[in-house]
């Protein structure tokens, strides 16, 4: 009887002190951390979600439409982050050359800009095919509001706008093209929509 009656309390000792342990173990939460506002007062997390871009199911009449889709999703893949590049070093050589006392500081800040970007960019514009060379001359006017004509005009003169648009005719380009989302860029417009949320 002493003998079972003292397995019984050590067992229920192990049993307690086993439980206790386990509450003494930290609780690891895996989560976000998200802003909060307060509703009738209650603390509710806040979350903004992303839109969600809904389009009719792509219908191809044959093979060559719907390659032709493909190949126009890979070059704004590939040419969207320069377009949105340049969009940023305009704003942001705008921004500088507006700090600039005179025209003869400004020339001189736009020499040193064209010769930074003929260094960062020509190695990747070299790797663009000719119809990714299009597109990204389309995506620039998107980006930017303006042509890349005018981009240059603006900020290089009108003589090397004039000599940069007679070279890109020389390729069957055109620096003066725009970007039409409503009508001849529909497709375009579609895919970068869908490429920026991230649901291509």
């Amino acid at each position: 009887m002493k003998k079972s009656l003292l397995i019984f309390i050590v067992l229920w000792l192990s049993i307690c002190f086993h439980t206790h342990a386990q509450d003494l173990t930290p609780t690891v939460i895996i989560g976000h951390k998200v802003p909060v506002c307060v509703y009738k007062g209650d603390t509710i997390p806040c979350v903004t979600l992303r839109n969600i871009y809904v389009y009719p199911k792509l219908k191809f009449k044959n093979k060559r439409q719907e390659r032709y889709y493909y190949k126009l999703v890979r070059d704004v893949k590939k040419t969207l982050p320069l377009a949105k590049e340049i969009k940023r070093a305009v704003i942001e050589t705008y921004e500088y050359m507006e700090t600039l006392p005179n025209q003869k500081a400004r020339e001189r800040h736009m020499k040193l800009v064209e010769k930074g970007l003929k260094q960062q960019y020509t190695a990747r514009m070299k790797k663009l095919t000719f119809s990714q060379g299009k597109l990204l001359i389309k995506l620039v006017n998107r980006e930017c509001n303006q042509s890349s004509y005018q981009l240059v005009k603006a900020f290089m003169g009108p003589f090397k706008a004039g000599f940069y648009q007679a070279f890109a005719a020389l390729f069957g380009a055109s620096l003066k093209k725009e970007y039409h989302p409503e009508d001849d860029d529909k497709m375009v417009e579609r895919v970068v929509i869908l490429v920026e949320n991230g649901q291509l």
